[in-house]
């Protein structure tokens, strides 16, 4: 059972009957519409996944769908959308290309997507959910629910603190999320068979190798 509560920053009132929409990443075509009721609460009867939610046309938050969320607004109407994208790509990033860098293109959505030749992107900014299906597809990667959880706090990790996570932050998170079986280095290995959330975590979310990676 997710519940997600809609709130106005520091006042802390509900956000009555507000639309409420659900995209899962596994399946992001079909998305769960609902709306917030006289508590500003929208609650929705699906398991654990991964996802965003949209409050009133905008993304407010992407990440695991479970149990109790709360999202504050500066106003009911307040629109701050990151559609697909996210940091850290923002409008800094540019190129990690150097001269002997050996490059290739993905298609992604019609756009040809410049990787290196392990599947890094060259520019930080061209990160996307479907640059993330069209790699994962290149990988022979099956995206489920916790892969796309392991990305989603790689790049949130990111966001937050300017480092990239290591395995020990990585293990840490999971392992208090989903018990000490699959919190565990070797079942993160068995979701990410190709280097571990490390590099290809690293790779998919759009972040640049870690150091110590070949």
């Amino acid at each position: 059972m997710l519940r997600i509560r809609v709130l106005m920053k520091f006042t802390d009132e509900p956000v009555k009957r507000t639309p409420v929409t659900l995209y899962l990443d596994t399946d992001p075509q079909h998305p769960i519409e609902g709306a917030t009721d006289r508590g500003g609460v929208a609650t929705f009867d699906i398991p654990p996944a991964s996802g965003k939610i949209v409050v009133n046309g905008s993304t407010r938050h992407h990440g695991r769908l479970d149990g109790d969320i709360a999202i504050a607004l500066w106003s009911p109407t307040d629109a701050d959308s990151v559609a697909e994208y996210g940091a850290p790509g923002g409008g800094e990033s540019g190129s990690i290309a150097y001269p002997s860098m050996q490059i290739r293109t993905l298609e992604v959505n019609g756009k040809s997507v410049e990787t290196d030749s392990e599947g890094y992107l060259v520019n930080l900014d061209d990160w996307s959910e479907a640059f993330v299906r069209a790699q994962a597809d290149h990988e022979n990667l099956p995206l489920t629910d916790e892969t796309w959880e392991v990305i989603r706090f790689l790049r949130d990790f990111y966001e937050t603190h300017q480092i990239q996570a290591n395995v020990r932050e990585v293990i840490k998170h999971f392992r208090k999320i989903w018990g000490p079986e699959r919190g565990s280095n070797r079942y993160l290995h068995t979701i990410f068979p190709r280097g571990g959330p490390q590099k290809q975590g690293n790779r998919l979310a759009g972040l640049l190798r870690t150091k110590g990676e070949h």
